[in-house]
């Protein structure tokens, strides 16, 4: 077995094998519709048989070209329907499924201990993997150790945990938790696993259909052979054996998928942490107390596959109906635990053994009683600690950041150490008031608003005054002060602020959304011009919020070769060499290295004066490159980072732009630490 800390997948090879299962699971879904279908046309001409003849001995005909042409169109419709119905449903995104399960949002401004812990380590995980902060939901009902993610985007995510997971986790178990559902927020499992909801439902609605024509015919007390109620209940059975047979064969694909997912996310989560005692003490809990990882929601089984250990497992209770308390284990003669087709999770002992190769199969038990939390880590502490490591903790602010094009696509959808010790710092720095502020609806609307305040003092002019129009009393006077704490901060915490605000602004009432959208052009229009970094803040801004507050609908490959997008391609190299060169002899030379990346791409690239390079043309470029294969995102980054880095430097500024570019792309890029030492290739 691979350790975990020689496991070498980078994001494009784990999104690619995401997408690899979908489309096995898409010939699975096919062939097992084909079988249905097959299947439900000899139930009905079984059912047609028993009605027309004298007996089921007589010879049976098996072929009614008519009746095939009835029955495979209405049973397809029927499953598809219910599959887009159930899709439908989940269209919301993850706080569709958080809701499902009982859950309630935390909210952002917590003064509980252990929420805000939680909310620490998820923003933490956050900020330094590059993505939105996820909203996080409480399964207060839930006493076993368990969590999960669900969405479509990262912009969509969310993560819920459970009661347990929230009192009996050290902060170390619970990073771990948070990293592995945040493996799967960055490995593209979420989509595949809200897939596979709806792809079960279309098959089960027949199973549900036999079972309504079971029910119905037996309340009847007319039916009969003579009137067809003997055939229709025959054909009502076939129905409900048929319908759980296939969810039953769904089930064990579903299984399959999942605990593949489950060792990968493992793997990556000590990754994320360099900490293998984090995950592996949350997993030994979870093998010591008597609630285990068991979901007691009606709605565990059909979400099973997306939780952090087996929601499943049932607690055991006595003849007064209190929990049987486990008894220590001893070790397993074969380091296996036990095994089914049908489990969605791979056995405890496996999981471990692969982090921690020295367990001995001993689970110590756990008393089900919320732990004493020892106070968060202080901001000099962790500096100090990083500084001891000898990694930097802070971006380069005016000399760049070092970096090397060609590694540019090995940070996408990683993140470490130092990454995590960054965030934690950068947030333990922020004024207090500030933090506060960016936790509450109106309170991060002001601060996405001071973000955008202008410095020159006539355009800051027709920026209050268009905060005076909304009427809102508060609003001017709390982006003036939002504003006057953000100039207390280091340029590179603007990009993180927006991703704090989110949580916050998903909150916001669709009405209340539409004045703040409206607003937020206003502003960046004040000027009658858009700087570098009013385009990302705008371009987030939409790409994370519109779809929250509308239908999502998972992003779809549509280009698989850079030869139609050349003028698009053209366009977001040139608006790069001019971001990062003044001169135009300077930024042509940077555009040329860009392009020598893409060179065999077949892609007719034209360098772009400045002039002819504006915010509006590079938004709608992004959007068609955004439908682009894998292959040619990891491409396009690779030739970004050649751009940007033709001066051998990456200002703060251009770091925002590649980051924006690559939100852009679903290639969330963590940030640019001074230092950082980058993997080898």
């Amino acid at each position: 077995m691979s350790s975990p800390a020689t496991f070498s997948m980078d994001f494009f090879e784990f999104q690619d094998q995401a997408r690899r299962n979908t489309r096995r699971l898409v010939a699975y879904f096919v062939l097992a519709v084909l079988m249905i279908i097959l299947a439900v046309y000899l139930a009905v001409m079984l059912g047609v048989h028993y009605s027309m003849s004298d007996g089921l001995l007589e010879p049976f005909k098996w072929w009614n070209s008519q009746i095939f042409l009835w029955v495979a169109p209405a049973t397809l419709a029927v499953i598809i329907i219910g599959s887009v119905y159930k899709v439908y449903m989940l269209s919301d995104g993850g706080e569709v499924v958080a809701r499902w399960l009982g859950g309630r949002p935390i909210n952002p401004n917590t003064i509980n201990p252990e929420e805000r812990r939680l909310l620490n380590v998820v923003e933490e995980m956050a900020i330094a993997s590059g993505t939105p902060v996820p909203s996080v939901f409480l399964l207060e009902k839930e006493d076993g150790i368990n969590a999960f993610a669900a969405g479509f985007t990262p912009g969509d995510a969310v993560i819920g945990v459970t009661k347990g997971t929230l009192n009996l986790l050290s902060r170390d178990e619970l990073q771990g938790v948070i990293a592995h559902e945040f493996s799967h927020i960055l490995n593209g499992d979420m989509v595949l696993n809200l897939r596979l909801i709806g792809v079960l439902n279309g098959i089960l609605v027949i199973a549900l259909i036999g079972y309504a024509i079971l029910r119905g015919t037996g309340r009847s007390s007319r039916s009969s052979k003579k009137d067809g109620g003997g055939a229709i209940m025959l054909v009502g059975l076939a129905l409900l054996i048929i319908g759980y047979m296939g969810v039953f064969f769904g089930r064990m694909i579903k299984s399959a998928v999942s605990r593949q997912r489950e060792f990968l996310a493992d793997a990556s989560a000590v990754q994320f942490t360099r900490n293998p005692e984090g995950i592996a003490g949350a997993l030994k809990r979870i093998g010591g107390l008597v609630h285990g990882s068991g979901i007691q929601s009606p709605r565990a089984e059909e979400i099973s596959h997306l939780f952090f250990a087996n929601g499943l497992a049932r607690v055991k209770l006595d003849s007064s109906g209190n929990p049987i308390q486990r008894m220590q284990r001893k070790p397993h003669a074969r380091m296996h635990g036990s095994f089914s087709f049908m489990a969605t999770h791979p056995p405890l002992p496996d999981r471990i053994s692969r982090i921690d190769p020295s367990f001995n199969g001993i689970f110590p038990v756990i008393e089900p009683t919320p732990r004493e939390l020892p106070p968060e880590k202080d901001a000099k502490e962790t500096t100090a600690a990083v500084t001891e490591k000898g990694t930097g903790s802070k971006q380069a602010a005016a000399g760049g950041i070092p970096i090397i094009p060609e590694q540019l696509t090995q940070l996408i959808g990683k993140l470490d150490e130092a990454h995590l010790a960054y965030a934690a710092i950068l947030l333990s720095e922020l004024p207090s008031q500030l933090r506060i502020n960016v936790h509450e609806p109106s309170g991060a609307r002001a601060v996405v608003l001071a973000l955008m305040l202008s410095r020159d003092s006539e355009t800051r002019r027709v920026q209050f005054k268009l905060l005076h129009a909304t009427q809102d009393p508060l609003i001017a006077e709390q982006t003036l002060e939002s504003s006057i704490l953000i100039d207390r901060c280091p340029p590179e915490v603007r990009l993180p602020l927006i991703d704090l605000a989110l949580p916050a602004l998903r909150n916001l009432s669709l009405p209340q959304y539409q004045k703040f959208k409206d607003l937020v052009e206003g502003m960046v229009e004040a000027d009658q011009e858009i700087d570098l970094f009013e385009y990302a803040l705008n371009h987030i801004l939409k790409r994370h919020l519109d779809p929250h507050f509308g239908k999502l609908r998972p992003p779809v490959v549509k280009y698989h070769s850079l030869e139609v997008l050349g003028k698009e391609t053209s366009l977001l190299l040139s608006y790069l060499a001019h971001t990062g060169q003044k001169k135009e002899e300077e930024a042509e030379a940077a555009f040329k290295g860009a392009a020598q990346v893409l060179r065999e791409s077949k892609a007719a690239l034209t360098f772009l004066k400045r002039q002819e390079c504006d915010f509006t043309t590079l938004s709608t470029a992004l959007d068609r490159l955004t439908l682009v294969s894998l292959v040619l995102k990891r491409s396009l980054l690779q030739a970004c980072g050649a751009g940007v880095s033709h001066d051998n430097q990456v200002t703060v500024q251009e770091g925002e732009l590649l980051r924006a570019i690559s939100d852009a792309l679903d290639c969330p890029l963590p940030p640019l630490l001074a230092g950082q030492p980058l993997p080898p290739d």
